[in-house]
């Protein structure tokens, strides 16, 4: 039986900068988070937006939260930093906008980025990390202290719907937020995903694992007791996807022939909505390369559907989540769902 397929939110900080003219800099460390301080009203605009889709899933604005990134954000309201003691109440709010955003039947995702995400400037495109964050043992460490601020979300398991560990750059990283859902009882019961980048014209994380270890190290019991519900892309361009994909499941399909892998995992694919666009990390900014100008290309929508499509009819995976990431709008999750005829 082809896999069921459910539809998830798109590029969230992308749009608020594109469409609602929102500056993310070093003053904002929390990035979309910083939000519910600064402009709520504006956030839930942007996340009613996705919600109105509508979208079966819809992520929180909690991509880059660690206990840094509130000691670094400077407000009228808190001069030198967020105290810890208010870092409960803005999480619970975090979670409350998207719940205020969605449909009523659909489902929250808790959006848990990377260490690289919290980086100045971020790595979870390069995986370099420093030395003190350069393991396993130090990036479960970290993790493990930053799923404790998500512990803090009143309600917990009734609010969220899926606990989201994305754009992954490293294969000890994967092994190290295995390991600190482990040491998490609050958390370890919520199904969860982890879904990993692969960034500019390769097929490989960017700290240059293989796909195959990727998947390995998401799925493997050895590595951790926490078994991720579903595994994924996202971040990654759209061209690169069936390759990918193809094999994910030749890796996860040897898994369950040597009894690794009990029963085959959902898929999550949410690949950046850029149609030839590319990050310039000098401008900090999305922009066409003079030679894609003037090519005539097949819509991301197109190109997504006919993946999902495709994926779909092998029949391997036990459901089939489908977003957008970085330049995603609402209206092309829209037009992804007339696509894939989900309206």
């Amino acid at each position: 039986m082809a896999p069921g397929i459910l539809i998830l939110d798109g590029g969230l900080g992308t749009t608020l900068t594109k469409k609602y003219n929102v500056k993310f800099n070093d003053d904002t460390p929390l990035w979309t988070t910083n939000l519910v301080l600064s402009d709520r009203n504006l956030l839930f605009q942007c996340q009613h937006d996705f919600g109105n889709v509508p979208v079966d899933i819809i992520l929180t604005a909690t991509y880059q939260v660690s206990t840094d990134g509130f000691t670094h954000t400077k407000s009228k309201v808190f001069p030198n930093g967020i105290p810890s003691a208010h870092i409960p109440e803005i999480i619970n709010d975090a979670v409350k906008v998207a719940e205020e955003a969605k449909q009523n039947d659909a489902k929250v995702a808790l959006s848990i980025g990377p260490y690289g995400a919290i980086m100045k400037p971020s790595q979870e495109y390069s995986g370099q990390y420093d030395s003190a964050h350069d393991s396993v043992h130090a990036l479960q460490a970290w993790h493990t202290e930053r799923l404790k601020l998500f512990t803090t979300i009143t309600d917990i398991r009734s609010r969220l719907g899926y606990l989201s560990f994305e754009t992954i750059p490293r294969v000890d990283e994967i092994k190290a937020m295995r390991k600190s859902l482990d040491d998490t009882p609050g958390l370890i019961e919520i199904p969860f995903w982890m879904s990993c980048v692969y960034p500019d014209d390769k097929e490989t994380l960017p700290s240059g694992a293989t796909v195959e270890e990727a998947v390995d190290a998401m799925l493997n019991p050895q590595f951790a007791k926490a078994t991720p519900w579903g595994v994924g892309i996202n971040c990654t361009n759209v061209w690169k996807l069936d390759r990918l994909l193809r094999r994910y499941e030749a890796t996860i399909a040897d898994m369950v022939l040597n009894d690794l892998v009990k029963v085959w995992p959902s898929l999550v694919l949410y690949p950046d909505g850029e149609n030839g666009e590319k990050f310039n990390y000098d401008t900090m900014r999305w922009e066409l390369p003079e030679a894609e100008r003037y090519t005539v290309k097949v819509p991301w929508q197109q190109q997504v559907a006919e993946v999902v499509r495709a994926t779909q009819a092998r029949g391997s995976w036990q459901q089939i989540v489908v977003g957008g990431c970085c330049l995603s709008t609402p209206d092309d999750i829209r037009q992804l769902c007339g696509l894939l005829e989900l309206e």
